[in-house]
């Protein structure tokens, strides 16, 4: 069990290929109908080239300015270090951009380690949309997390770490950020799915991808490679406030989902 938690977190962090040859354009400038670029926030373990290979193209054929940052020594040393990258990430994003905000698209850690950015460092008033795909909001019982030792993010992403009680003391959404929360009922390294979800609150939506499409079987890794997952983070960044809880995204799952 040991061996294949670590094995599906390594092989995440796989370079592949380019996700597109516009992403981290500094010379972008964001058109009317997208006025923030996209920050991509890839996870513990990952990093941006094996991570992005849906959500940044379809992004960027949309008119988004995408951002992906790298952080962390692939997202491993302790998180308050990655939030103070992501802060610095994100100033030089709005300089060379002009944009007054970010959008925020994470997967697990990188859903989850912006909010102390946004909490603590000021991400408040630079961040427009936080959308967490499978974030380690409230950590996880999955055991793989002690046996990482050497790992600071996975000790801080235990269930009841000193870490996320702090995080997560008081007000979970702060700001007017709008936070839309993405999970799978078959996430096997944020357990339990619940631990994904942020208290309720006129700023969060929290989703669940088999409420609306219960062939869905996209696991931890598999939910940043999902076209229905991709559907709901496109609802949530092309509207004001986090992603409507009405909404329909057509439960269209791609082979590489159904054959899992």
């Amino acid at each position: 069990m040991k061996r294949a938690l670590l094995l599906s977190l390594v092989l995440f962090a796989v370079p592949a290929a380019s996700a597109g040859a516009t992403v981290n354009d500094y010379s972008c400038k964001p058109p009317a109908a997208h006025p923030s670029p996209v920050v991509l926030v890839h996870g513990t373990f990952a990093n941006s080239a094996g991570s992005w290979n849906l959500v940044a193209p379809a992004l960027e054929q949309q008119g988004y300015c995408v951002f992906e940052i790298d952080y962390g020594n692939n997202a491993t040393g302790e998180i308050a270090a990655s939030a103070a990258q992501l802060r610095d990430f994100v100033d030089h994003v709005l300089a060379a951009t002009g944009a007054a905000t970010v959008s925020i698209v994470g997967h697990s850690q990188g859903g989850m380690m912006p909010r102390y950015y946004i909490k603590n460092l000021g991400g408040d008033t630079k961040v427009d949309d936080l959308v967490g795909l499978a974030p380690s909001n409230h950590g996880t019982t999955n055991q793989g997390a002690q046996w990482a030792s050497w790992c600071a993010a996975c000790q801080e992403q235990e269930a009841g770490s000193p870490f996320l009680t702090a995080l997560n003391s008081g007000d979970e959404s702060p700001g007017a950020v709008s936070y839309t929360q993405i999970e799978t009922r078959y996430d096997e390294v944020v357990t339990p799915y619940t631990s994904a979800f942020l208290a309720p609150d006129a700023g969060v939506t929290n989703v669940l991808l088999q409420d609306k499409c219960p062939p869905d079987v996209s696991d931890h890794l598999g939910i940043g490679h999902d076209p229905i997952a991709l559907a709901w983070v496109e609802n949530a960044l092309g509207r004001p406030g986090p992603a409507d809880p009405s909404f329909d995204p057509g439960c269209q799952l791609s082979a590489s989902s159904a054959s899992r």
